[in-house]
């Protein structure tokens, strides 16, 4: 990442250039440390007024959905109800800091898992959480599929599950191989392969504990929107959050380490969603697969140096804990 100076003045840049005026940046403070993208806090002032705002910025050498597309889906969602920050502005000029980038309204409260919990339990709001958390998913599989932007992943025609598990089958080919527990989940999910939904939706893929704003009055906002799909399985992305990974050490919690599955599926069905446990379960096992892959991919993106960071290096480390998991998964009642 840049220094907080050549930050500053970047996008002071961008923003005097975009409304026409002199703009001025300061107070940047970045404050995380992805895997992929960076996100900066700023304050941004044309004279009359002082904005808060944060810049969430993507190398170009990893980016998924172009930054404009995600803005699109990110507004869309908001329109149908769903707790995103307002996009204020987007650009796909890496000469400005480096890379493209999305500036957002800025939303106080907590974001690293950890004090998530923290805050969770202090206040004594898992169950809101994972409520608000239900709710928003079904807000956005209320979406129109085919409103969503076409450049995003996504076949009418295809079953989901189906084309999610060959993408899946040929990443571990390719880098995991040598892992019998992994051979062993994509040959039960072969055979317990669903049936396309009776209905498709927009999903997030991403939404769990580590990508949402949290405060003490519950939920305030949904982050990282660059996996967006359009005519998924609503059961993928209520599957996601339950994953171990995303608990943070509070196993007895199976959403997000913060409340259990009722909750969550209360939320859900209470603004419109239907719950399909056995299809959910399948996901479960396709999406810990998925994200076991996806460490697999990390490690190897920081090897070739497509993405050289510390945080990439070190997610191949965890690829025997997602063999747990998998295994616990499939063992039998």
């Amino acid at each position: 990442m840049s220094a907080p100076a050549d930050l500053a003045a970047g996008l002071a840049r961008f923003l005097s250039d975009t409304e026409g005026r002199a703009i001025t940046v300061d107070n940047v403070v970045p404050v995380s440390a992805g895997a992929r993208r960076s996100n900066v806090l700023l304050d941004a002032h044309d004279g009359d007024r002082t904005l808060a705002l944060v810049a969430t910025i993507t190398p170009a050498a990893i980016e998924q959905a172009p930054t404009q597309v995600e803005a699109r889906v990110r507004e869309l969602a908001r329109a149908a109800g769903v707790r995103v920050p307002k996009v204020h502005a987007v650009c796909t000029d890496a000469a400005y800091v480096g890379g493209s980038f999305l500036l957002s309204e800025r939303v106080d409260g907590e974001t690293v898992p950890r004090r998530v919990l923290r805050t969770v339990a202090a206040e004594g709001i898992g169950e809101r959480v994972a409520e608000q958390l239900g709710e928003s998913m079904a807000r956005l599989h209320s979406v129109d599929p085919a409103a969503a932007p076409a450049e995003l992943p996504g076949d009418p025609r295809a079953n989901p599950a189906e084309t999610e598990l060959a993408a899946v089958s040929e990443q571990v080919d390719r880098l995991l191989a040598d892992r019998p527990v992994f051979s062993l989940a994509l040959r039960w999910l072969e055979r317990n392969l669903p049936t396309v939904p009776h209905r498709r939706a927009v999903l997030h893929t991403d939404m769990r504990n580590g990508n949402l704003i949290v405060g003490p009055d519950g939920l305030r906002a949904v982050l990282d929107w660059e996996g967006a799909q359009r005519f998924g399985d609503p059961m993928r992305d209520v599957a996601w959050p339950a994953l171990r990974m995303w608990r943070f050490r509070e196993d007895a919690c199976e959403i997000g380490g913060f409340a259990g599955r009722d909750a969550l599926v209360r939320g859900y069905e209470g603004a419109g969603g239907t719950f399909d446990e056995q299809r959910y379960e399948w996901w479960k096992v396709l999406c810990t697969v998925w994200w076991g892959a996806g460490l697999a991919t990390q490690a190897a993106a920081h090897l070739d140096g497509t993405a050289s960071n510390i945080v990439m290096a070190a997610s191949g480390r965890r690829v025997p804990e997602i063999e747990w998991d998998l295994l616990m998964l499939l063992r039998p009642n």
